[in-house]
């Protein structure tokens, strides 16, 4: 797990897939991973990573109160994307973690055949036993206003362009058109997202690129479910 090297074109290459459907590294809000992988980093990305310096860009704007961001700092290789190897060494600690920790160890340099046989049967059953525990989702309950450019907009098409966005863990609610004057209203819709498929920046890229309908989109609410 992790990026590999963020000094690297490579691992800022990862970096920018890893951030195409994500605001941060973790959650939906910054957090000490998002100062982690900051740190990391030794200047802005290129502009073709465009994901990546995005991201950059919005962390580099709370250096002077990282420390008040909440988490907790972890190994920058416990970051990113499962199937990269980390070649930093930072994901090592001092301590071993779960699946290194030797339950049945002995401390006879040598075993028998039938103790070896006991360790590894018993080992197979505990990862059977955690492998089988349920992954925890996290969702969060997001409020959209939509706002349209003028009068003039036909607000039933602008809905049905909204909710013709379609992602895994996206799940569109209701809505309701809400005055803001001058005859203008503006779309109110709600919806569900998982936190690690769907970003609010992938939502305002996608529901923004209907320009013909949409002025300009902003959250209204957001609450972890």
């Amino acid at each position: 797990m992790g990026f590999g090297d963020l000094k690297t074109p490579a691992g800022l290459q990862h970096l920018n897939d890893f951030l195409a459907d994500k605001s941060y590294i973790e959650g939906f809000v910054p957090s000490q991973a998002d100062i982690a992988v900051f740190e990391a980093v030794s200047g802005p990305p290129p502009a073709n990573l465009y994901h990546a310096l995005r991201w950059y860009n919005h962390i580099k704007s709370y250096e002077k109160q990282k420390a008040s961001l909440p988490g907790i700092k972890k190994a920058l290789g416990k970051y990113g994307p499962a199937d990269v190897e980390d070649t930093t060494g930072s994901g090592a600690t001092d301590s071993k973690d779960d699946n290194d920790i030797d339950l049945f160890g002995s401390d006879d340099e040598e075993e028998s055949e039938e103790a070896k046989k006991l360790r590894e049967e018993r080992l197979a059953q505990y990862e059977s036993k955690k492998s089988k525990k349920p992954a925890i989702v996290a969702k969060s309950s997001i409020l959209l206003d939509v706002k349209p450019w003028d009068d003039e907009t036909d607000m039933a098409k602008l809905e049905e362009c909204v909710r013709s966005i379609q992602a895994d863990g996206l799940v569109w609610g209701s809505s309701k058109l809400v005055s803001v004057g001058y005859g203008i209203k503006k779309l109110q819709i709600q919806g569900v997202v998982e936190d690690d498929e769907v970003g609010t920046d992938m939502l305002e890229e996608r529901i923004t690129a209907f320009e013909d309908y949409v002025k300009s989109m902003d959250v209204a609410a957001f609450n972890k479910i």
